[in-house]
């Protein structure tokens, strides 16, 4: 059990069949052949980001940390895998043991990415590492394809609200989990309960259409609405005529109507009019929150409407029409042989068509140019240059086995926002073009 923010107990249930069938193989054969043992590190990256972005956003590193923690096999797990026979006996009986003891290095959460960064690090022996691959890709690659649509799309939304509606849109629990992505990107709220609970991000919400649908008139509906929630609702204008919408909204809210919200239609027209009449009416403080199957093109053309927030779902909870980052967990470094103080040995995927792999550990440092904007991600093995010292973005996460990195989305949110500031200028276009920072190896 753990605690979320509310304070209540939370069941945390075992991660450890988030893997996939192939890690259990190698695993078992390892075990039979003496090397499962012998001191390894993985490292994840990605060889290019998606088409056209210029940066990429680190997300989910808090939920790796948690799937680590809870990745053991309980007694059920172990009856199926034993009973499918996908493991063997001296298998099942290591893996009823299994604990993590190893060691984590990584980007901490809300930095960005460049191709080649080592974006985490994961060390201990073979068996343990290698267990940990699916749910270590699954966590990143999700989480990170997310809060790189957020991290534009708060881009284009040039400081105006935005709010993460998009649970409807995809997997249950993918929802909770882009939720707290898009919050880390830069979104302001969400619709989503679930992960308002389990991570502490603030929760908005009002009505639909159905809800004036409901009622036998938009007007009982509007007023059934404010004498439950009060003058500051949201008001939803465009079931119906939007003119006639906002016209009886502000008669039974007042001036005091606390926003109404378009959902289709021409929106930068329809903004432009429903902000007209509602400063007619008095309501000049009265928001506008648009809706409609915004991206952040949508938004960037909207800038200049008199729009006061955005509410986001089917292109951000689905990155944007690049749901995954292509991360890899690859095998960089492994002992030599069966003893512990065994030296390291680099190791890497020789073959051809795009996958080349570049063997050794790997440290990663991001030095200010002559006028303090980086314009290199330097990603180098061996001894760290001293002039480097002081640019190594990784941090610890994990040692020993003990959590060390933890921390709330919100110190990931704030770290991206300072991440961002120390880009060049272009890492704001929306344009499509190469990353803003050059990947040197060294």
């Amino acid at each position: 059990m753990n605690h979320g923010p509310s304070g209540l107990s939370v069941a945390v249930p075992s991660t450890a069949l988030f893997t996939d069938h192939y890690e259990l193989t190698m695993l078992r054969a390892a075990l039979r052949a003496g090397t499962a043992h012998r001191h390894s590190v993985f490292e994840v990256f990605t060889r290019r980001l998606p088409e056209g972005r210029r940066y990429g956003v680190v997300a989910g590193t808090g939920r790796v940390l948690d799937a680590i923690a809870n990745f053991r096999f309980e007694q059920d797990q172990l009856e199926f895998l034993d009973r499918t026979g996908v493991v063997d006996g001296p298998t099942l009986q290591w893996l009823a043991e299994y604990r993590f003891t190893g060691d984590v290095h990584g980007y901490p959460e809300g930095e960005v990415y460049f191709p080649g960064s080592p974006i985490l690090r994961v060390t201990g022996t073979f068996a343990e590492c290698v267990l940990l691959e699916t749910v270590v890709l699954s966590v990143l690659n999700h989480d990170s394809a997310v809060a790189a649509a957020a991290s534009r799309m708060a881009i284009a939304a040039r400081g105006r609200s935005l709010i993460e509606m998009g649970a409807r849109r995809t997997h249950e629990l993918a929802a909770v989990a882009a939720s707290r992505a898009a919050f880390i990107g830069g979104f302001d709220t969400t619709s989503n309960l679930a992960a308002g609970y389990r991570h502490g991000i603030p929760t908005v919400g009002t009505s639909a259409h159905a809800f004036t649908l409901l009622h036998d008139t938009e007007r009982d509906a509007f007023r059934a609405q404010v004498d439950s929630l009060g003058r500051g609702t949201t008001l939803l204008v465009d079931t119906y005529d939007v003119a006639e919408a906002v016209r009886a909204a502000v008669e039974i809210a007042g001036p005091e109507l606390g926003a109404v919200r378009i959902d289709s239609g021409d929106l930068l027209l329809v903004a432009h009019r429903v902000r007209r009449q509602l400063d007619e009416l008095g309501a000049r403080d009265t928001r506008i929150v648009v809706t409609s199957d915004l991206d952040e093109y949508a938004i960037a053309s909207l800038a200049a409407a008199p729009v006061d927030a955005y509410g986001v779902g089917t292109q951000l909870v689905t990155g944007s029409g690049h749901p995954t980052c292509s991360m890899v967990y690859k095998l960089v470094a492994r002992a030599g042989g069966e003893a512990p103080d065994t030296p390291l040995v680099p190791v890497a995927k020789k073959s051809a068509g795009g996958k080349l792999s570049i063997g050794g550990v790997k440290w990663g440092a991001r030095p200010a140019g002559p006028d303090g904007v980086p314009t290199t991600e330097i990603v180098g093995t061996g001894p760290v240059p001293e002039e480097l010292a002081g640019d190594l973005i990784q941090v610890e996460l994990v040692r020993g086995g003990e959590i060390v990195g933890a921390e709330p989305p919100s110190a990931a949110r704030k770290r991206h926002r300072e991440a961002l500031e120390r880009l060049p200028l272009s890492a704001g276009q929306l344009s499509r073009g190469e990353p803003v920072l050059l990947t040197e190896y060294r």
